[in-house]
């Protein structure tokens, strides 16, 4: 294993949350623009279709974006890519506000999501100034404020969108977004610490392909990765179908579906800030992986089962809760395991894996609930799960034997 790439001064213990804090904005944000964006769509008499392309643009550009922008952090360093990325989403935004049609809209969110994503980047700060045995910890706190972004950020938007005046009435939530991401990356300017000098010893980087090739031969990797890609297919398509299906069953409307949401979100941001990181000390990151993925297969494959909006509330929680104990430990475990020159690129290349699957997902789902049964996506989904529990043990035994090829003590 080579040593880690050399660093600047060594940012202080608190260097990561205060990055999330202000990566904090960037999710508010998002989650501002998010709920409108079907409304925001149809405001250009868009047909379903184009609608749909809109909300699949953002994925795409992600997808192509982690693994190039990881890449890059890795070699020029986490600071200058951060500040760049953001300030160009919040430019996105700002030219969201001003598209004159459903295809400029298009390429507008793919050119967004390109540059969103950037969670490699983040993930790799993270890395760069945390002890492995704090990664985890420090990744539930993101995927916390991730959370709080997105129930936070929805009310925001709801409050300042004006549908009834076309196009031009969501201006304003796209301005406050746009600011909220140009704040941020300002205050990251400022105020932190970039985490790695310009890394000139490792000259040799693979391209994406070759890369992937590596990753996915990589005994504790790899599973991972198809971990990613077997959740996020599962989840997306559920999500992207939810609404549909609880018109159908409980005849519920926005309203009820977004209190719903925010009740996931809420189980979601408290699990991480308080218990995942406990949890995975003490019983280990591996087995905290499959024992998230094993409530995940329960909870969702009972929903179809429910016998109302109260426990279909409950099971999206507790699935929520079996996320949110698992997730972060796949971030944490890869950039473990990864070279250090490469932690960027390679966590790119999984968060690349969950915007595949947020691509393929929702179309699947749509497929089973519109052609075998409004249940369907439940039952794919718990399907599709289950595997991962498996990868996540055999992954935990190569971690551990990986930490003792390499003197580590075993966790």
């Amino acid at each position: 294993m080579s040593e880690p790439p050399p660093k600047e001064a060594a940012p202080p213990p608190w260097a990561a949350l205060s990055l999330i804090g202000l990566i904090f904005l960037n999710m508010l944000g998002f989650g501002i623009i998010v709920p409108l964006l079907p409304f925001y769509a149809k405001s250009f008499d868009a047909p379903a279709w184009q609608i749909a392309l809109i909300f699949s643009a953002f994925s795409v550009g992600t997808f192509f974006g982690e693994p190039y922008w990881g890449r890059l952090s890795d070699k020029y360093g986490r600071k200058p890519l951060l500040i760049m990325t953001i300030l160009a989403n919040g430019l996105c935004y700002l030219a969201l506000a001003f598209a004159p049609n459903a295809w400029a809209a298009f390429f507008i969110r793919l050119a967004g999501g390109l540059f969103s994503g950037n969670g490699s980047i983040i993930q790799g700060y993270i890395a760069d100034v945390t002890p492995p045995e704090k990664r985890t910890q420090s990744m539930s706190w993101m995927g916390a404020a991730w959370n709080v972004g997105l129930i936070v950020g929805p009310f925001l938007g709801g409050v300042f969108a004006k549908p009834s005046l076309g196009p031009i009435g969501f201006q304003l939530p796209l301005f406050i977004s746009a600011g909220l991401f140009i704040t941020s990356a300002a205050a990251i300017a400022l105020f932190i610490r970039e985490s790695r000098q310009r890394d000139e010893t490792h000259t040799f980087r693979p391209n994406r392909w070759s890369a992937t090739g590596e990753a996915v031969r990589h005994p504790v990797i790899g599973r991972l990765m198809l971990v990613t890609f077997l959740v996020g297919f599962a989840f997306t398509g559920i999500e992207s179908i939810f609404g549909l299906w609880a018109e159908a069953r409980y005849g519920w409307g926005p309203k009820e579906i977004g209190w719903a949401f925010m009740f996931v979100g809420i189980a979601s941001a408290i699990t991480q800030i308080f218990l995942t990181s406990r949890l995975s000390e003490r019983f280990g990151q591996a087995t905290m992986l499959a024992v998230g993925m094993g409530i995940t297969v329960v909870c969702i494959g009972l929903q179809p089962f429910s016998t109302g909006g109260t426990m279909t509330i409950v099971l999206m929680s507790l699935s929520a809760i079996g996320q949110s104990v698992a997730w972060p430990n796949v971030s944490a475990l890869i950039s473990e395991t990864a070279d250090p020159h490469r932690q960027g690129q390679i966590l790119g290349l999984n968060n690349a894996t969950g915007a595949l699957a947020r691509v393929v997902g929702p179309f699947c789902a749509g497929l089973s609930f519109s052609g075998i049964s409004i249940h369907g996506p439940f039952i794919q989904g718990a399907i599709v799960v289950a595997p991962a529990i498996f990868l996540a043990i055999a992954a935990g035994r190569r971690a551990q034997a990986w930490r003792i090829a390499q003197g580590s003590p075993p966790s």
